[in-house]
Parts: structure tokens; sequence; C-alpha cells
């Protein structure tokens, strides 16, 4: 079913790829696709470059699959916040039904891609992966608990595990750790947006952290991810024996966060401005 004309976003334009593109969330799409690579390239045994295209482009599929389901699902609150008025759906330009049929293809056309151009270990966390996302975060976890996210954001660190067993289906600790440092990055990045967007969520009955929880709160989450972030980095590079500027260069970095967040500090302007 079409979404209805109900918004002052609707349009009456057919749809264009550009529509379809935003379906698949390239922002997040991005990301995925570098964690991956970065997991893919640490393993100890390499790959040939066509392959490596494909582990890529599965697990690329993949999270545009699950960023599909995601959009169908949540288009009823799509339509409340105007942050997301625009997206194909609430605009009236994708119907639900092909938003849906387009997100199971692609996570089913990832998950066999994977398997047929690496192995099925890495093509079976890959579904599980997905189905973390798309359902238990999406349908189950997001309209349910503010921890939402912290327990959701697994779904998006898991990319790095996923292209490192493409090429070596043995689990060691050094993706633990990139998956660590991603699923502790996650919720405070995703909280400030939540800060930014609070009335949205607010509107649309989505219990993210800043609705609910007190400044005091948040910042105190987000402090406690922060540092955690920043130790499961330093972690990495000391058991991966990293060079040192990389270590340098994520103190630097963790420094960097640090100050965002102590210019949030509770009665803060900046706290508006994230």
């Amino acid at each position: 079913m079409v979404a209805t004309a109900t918004h002052p976003y609707a349009e009456t334009r057919e749809a264009s790829i550009r529509d379809y593109w935003m379906l698949l969330k390239p922002g997040v799409m991005s990301l995925v696709v570098f964690t991956a690579w970065v997991g893919l390239y640490a393993a100890p045994i390499s790959c040939s470059f066509s392959q490596g295209v494909l582990i890529v482009l599965a697990i690329a599929l993949g999270s545009g699959g699950g960023a599909a389901i995601n959009m169908w699902y949540d288009a009823d609150i799509d339509r409340i916040m105007n942050r997301t008025q625009k997206r194909p759906i609430p605009s009236g330009v994708i119907s639900e039904q092909d938003v849906l049929a387009l997100g199971l293809i692609l996570s089913a056309l990832s998950v066999m891609l994977l398997g047929l151009s690496a192995n099925w270990a890495a093509a079976g966390l890959l579904a599980f992966a997905i189905w973390f996302y798309a359902v238990f975060y999406t349908m189950l976890l997001k309209r349910s608990t503010p921890q939402n996210i912290v327990i959701g954001g697994a779904a998006g660190a898991f990319p790095p595990l996923i292209g490192w067993l493409s090429v070596h289906p043995v689990i060691q600790l050094e993706p633990i750790l990139y998956v660590l440092i991603i699923f502790m990055w996650t919720p405070p990045h995703f909280w400030a947006l939540a800060i930014k967007y609070k009335d949205d969520y607010a509107a649309a009955g989505t219990p993210m952290l800043p609705v609910v929880a007190t400044k005091g709160r948040v910042l105190k989450e987000m402090w406690f991810h922060t540092i955690l972030m920043i130790a499961s980095s330093v972690w990495l590079i000391l058991s991966a024996d990293l060079p040192l500027w990389s270590l340098l260069v994520t103190v630097a970095l963790g420094l960097v966060f640090a100050v965002q967040l102590i210019a949030l500090k509770e009665g803060s302007t900046e706290y508006a401005k994230v």
C-alpha cells in the first residue's frame, strides 16, 4: 500500500534511483563497508582482489537490506518525525510492500553471495547481524526500552568480524576488539543525534535515553561508553602490536571525543547544539 499523502512532504512523482538509494541508508552502509574492509584487511590470511570485492559487496547488500526492512517497519513513526518525513515511504514515493520486498531480496542475496564467495560461517554471522538489526532492534527494542541502542548497536559492530571470518574463519581477540570498539562508540554517537532530535523522538513515542532520562544521566552513560571505547582501542593497539603513531592518534581522537562531552555538561547551552 502506498503511503498516504497526509503530511507536508507528500509527493506525487515517480520513484527515482536516488529514492531507492536512500532506502539503503548509504551513510550507515559506508561505515559498515569501511569496518568490514578493516576486518578483512587485518585478517592473517589474504584474499584475491576479486574475492575481496565480492565479500565487501555482500556485506554492503546486507546492510542495505536491513536498512530497507527498518524503513518499512518504521514508516509509521517516520511520518511523524520531521527528520524522516522526506524518506521514500512517508513522502508517498515508494510503497511499503516494495520496500519490504527490496529489503528481503537484498538480505537473502547478500547472505548467498557471501556464502558462495567466502564461507558459510561468515554468511551465517551476516544473516544474524541483519536479523539482529531489522527484527530484534527495529521491531522489539527500539520502541520498548531506552537502552535500545546499547543492545541493538551490536548489529553495527559485527562487520569487522564478518570481514575477518570471510577469509579466516577462526575467531581471535583482534576482531573481537574491533567489534567492542564499535559497540562502545555507537551509543554516545547515537545519543548525540537523539539529543538534537529529542522532540521528534518524543512525538513518535520512541523512548530514546535523552527523551526519558535527565541530562545528567545521559551524559554519565555517554562518558561510560566513551571511556570503554578508548580503553578498547588502546587494548587493540597493544595486543596487536601496532605502531606508536596509532596509539598517539587514538589518544588524540579520544581527547577530541572527551572535549565534546565536557562541552555538553548539564545546564550548558551546548547541550542543545549536538
